[in-house]
């Protein structure tokens, strides 16, 4: 039987998963009871931007809002936060929860504004999904090492030094990937300079929304609860996002994709979690 990180590593078309052996085998389940053993308040931190499409892109809204539909349904409150590039798409398809603005602004007044959110919120856990963060000289690069600062938020702030956290990422300059600054330059295909920006676990996968979809399955097999999204619901996500003109992070366009695969290849990544949901008895 295929394990979860077995499962959200399929399909890897950037050489993530050669980054597997320097983690804990069973990283989903890691992240989950660190999240289960901290209740209360979230914030999920997501949205990267796309130089060559002028717009956001379609990986990590989604995988925000399913992790955070079910966090929901086990008591959390969630807030996502992001800038104001991704801000309408998770607005779109937040629901009920609130969406916070990180403004795109200076070093200093970006760190007051991320002093002032934790005091206000006061999170037990914050979480990142595809949300691209510092490099050593605090600048943000794209895979292609082109720099994306005059459109990134500085949310690292919110995640430096802060005691629970979760990131997640699939290529190497995402918030969290600090963890393995280290090693990813060893790495083809992977990117160099990478992120310094570490978070306490650490989940990578082919695709940044499946290792959200991974760790709502790792959740609902601890807690006894199926709580992953349906195939139908995720598609209805990216669809109304991308209506609202969100792009394709590997093609640069506006279309039904997400990092290159289409609604099917991404179902299918769905299709197998739930199966495993029903391999493990979770109804």
């Amino acid at each position: 039987m295929k394990t979860i990180e077995d499962i959200i590593l399929d399909f890897d078309q950037r050489n993530i998963s050669s980054l597997r052996k320097h983690l804990p085998t069973n990283f989903c389940g890691e992240a989950s009871h660190l999240i289960l053993d901290n209740p209360g308040t979230v914030l999920i931190a997501t949205g990267f931007y796309i130089l060559a499409g002028g717009a956001a892109e379609t990986d990590g809204p989604p995988g925000a809002i399913a992790l955070g539909d079910a966090l929901n349904l086990l008591g959390y409150k969630v807030f996502y936060i992001t800038d104001r590039y991704s801000k309408p798409f998770v607005e779109a398809i937040s629901k009920d929860n609130k969406v916070i603005e990180f403004p795109i602004c200076s070093h200093q007044k970006s760190k007051q504004f991320a002093a002032e959110t934790l005091e206000r919120y006061k999170p037990s856990v914050l979480i990142s999904i595809e949300r691209c963060g510092f490099t050593e000289k605090r600048d943000y690069l794209n895979r292609y090492g082109k720099s994306i600062a005059d459109f990134n938020a500085k949310i690292d702030y919110l995640f430096e030094g802060f005691p629970v956290s979760v990131g997640i990422g699939d290529g190497g300059n995402e918030i969290g990937m600090g963890r393995l600054a280290d090693v990813i330059p060893l790495y083809e295909n992977l990117s160099s300079p990478p992120t310094v920006t570490k978070t306490s676990k650490l989940i990578i996968s082919s695709v940044s929304n499946w290792g959200a979809y991974g760790l709502v399955t790792s959740i609902s097999k601890i807690v006894g609860k199926r709580l992953l999204i349906s195939t139908g619901d995720e598609i209805n996500l990216i669809e109304k996002i991308v209506d609202l003109g969100a792009i394709d992070g590997t093609t640069n366009i506006n279309v039904n994709k997400v990092d290159g695969f289409n609604l099917c290849e991404n179902s299918r990544i769905i299709t197998s979690l739930q199966h495993y949901l029903d391999q493990s008895n979770i109804n």
